[in-house]
């Protein structure tokens, strides 16, 4: 097992993900999203060769494709920079340092998206689908770009570490994989920060946009893309409105700045996690609407409900307890723990409230969130609903972890947690 984990599981996703990017654009745009057809053509062709065919043309990606990267890192860059914000502070690291952070993700947001739509639909310095037409050059450019800096990440931690939180494990395959550096930071921005959050989230929104513009331009605009691009607005928006909530995950807490984490926030999330939207482009059909405002219900109620869980914890830990939840006082477990440097801490370990349903209770809404935000695509083809299959894969896979973590890390408290809060994610069931 620790080989599967340690060494031949994360060779495979390194080679098998950027081609699988590269295939999901293509099903998406060349193949109306049929599954099918891109088996057939594999069946008929080979897989090396198919995959060579696809890739080849867009490998590099194009000059409109690295034109339009590098002006997106450098304006978020400066934006990260510039833009004013709260001091942050995130959760000590098992070293015992403290990462620091400017709270202008917000901000840097709403700036973002108005900059893309006026310079887009009112100066037309640009056309707003120019996203979706180089998009398959955007992806290969991003693979080659994404690869290099995680390259360049190894040998930074190795040799140039930013703090004492860092390391190898002797497995160059693992290391690549996983990263050197918990908080690597480059001309004074914290990096693992920068590329999950002001390129991967970031990007989401205007990708969204662009793909709807594209609809527009080719079929006029449908009312299941308003839906789909409207949830995943509010996901993303309640994303950069909880950012500082986010800093204290198990993605930026615990997960280092290696393939995992930048390769994915660079390529995987732009590919894979707009891939629904992506194929609602192709397929302009309308929905009743009484489904379609369903849905939009639906949808925007589990974000809701992500959205308080998450602010429900955070604020029992800001006051010490010191809350009501749900009108009562907030049961906790006060666990003690001890970093690496022997200093010892304390955390609050919530088990009322949306916490007392399971233990990662905000799974299911962000699960079912992007189920409904899927569901305008109708069900013709699966590869809409890839996205949330892997969602679920991954939320289960970290919930996992997280409950290995927390029991090495806080001991017999977690034993006591866990018999407050017995189930993992769904209530009687797991």
């Amino acid at each position: 097992m620790k080989f599967i984990r340690g060494t031949l599981g994360p060779l495979f996703l390194i080679l098998g993900c950027p081609p699988f990017a590269i295939l999901m654009w293509y099903t998406n745009t060349a193949l109306q999203g049929s599954l099918h057809l891109l088996w057939q053509i594999i069946l008929n062709e080979g897989f090396f060769h198919t995959v060579y065919t696809i890739w080849r043309p867009v490998f590099f990606g194009s000059s409109t494709a690295w034109i339009l990267i590098f002006s997106f890192i450098i304006f978020e860059f400066l934006l990260t920079k510039l833009v004013k914000g709260k001091t942050f502070y995130g959760p000590v690291t098992p070293k015992g340092n403290i990462p620091i952070y400017k709270a202008n993700g917000f901000t840097v947001f709403l700036i973002t998206v108005f900059c893309f739509c006026f310079g887009s639909f009112y100066l037309q310095l640009f056309s707003a689908t120019i996203i979706y037409d180089n998009f398959g050059a955007i992806v290969g450019a991003l693979n080659c770009f994404s690869l290099v800096l995680c390259a360049f990440l190894y040998i930074k931690g190795r040799f140039a570490p930013s703090s004492t939180d860092s390391g190898t494990s002797g497995n160059v395959i693992f290391d690549y994989y996983w990263g050197t550096e918990l908080y690597p930071s480059l001309f004074g921005i914290n990096l693992k920060m920068f590329i999950n959050c002001r390129l991967g989230m970031m990007s989401w929104g205007l990708i969204l946009l662009s793909y709807a513009a594209k609809q527009h331009v080719l079929f006029g605009l449908t009312n299941a893309m308003v839906v789909a691009v409207a949830l995943q607005f509010i996901y993303i928006t309640k994303f950069f409105i909880w950012e500082t909530g986010y800093l204290g995950s198990l993605d930026i807490m615990h997960d280092r700045a290696g393939f995992y984490i930048c390769w994915g926030c660079l390529v995987w999330v732009p590919c894979i996690y707009t891939s629904p939207t992506m194929y609602l482009v192709m397929h302009p059909h309308s929905l009743p609407y009484w489904f379609a405002g369903g849905i939009f219900i639906a949808g925007a109620g589990s974000i809701l409900i992500n959205y308080l869980a998450d602010r429900q914890r955070q604020r029992v830990r800001t006051t010490a307890g010191n809350c009501k939840v749900w009108g009562r006082s907030p049961r906790i477990v006060m666990a003690s723990y001890y970093t690496e440097t022997g200093e010892q801490k304390q955390n609050i370990l919530l088990s009322s409230g949306w916490w007392g349903v399971s233990r990662h209770f905000h799974y299911l809404p962000e699960i079912a969130a992007a189920f409904f935000w899927s569901v305008p695509a109708l069900f013709t083809h699966f590869a809409p609903y890839f996205y949330v299959c892997f969602l679920s894969v991954l939320l289960i896979d970290r919930a996992f972890r997280d409950d290995k973590r927390c029991a090495k890390k806080y001991g017999a408290y977690w034993q006591t947690y866990c018999q407050l809060v017995p189930y993992k994610i769904i209530p009687y069931v797991f």
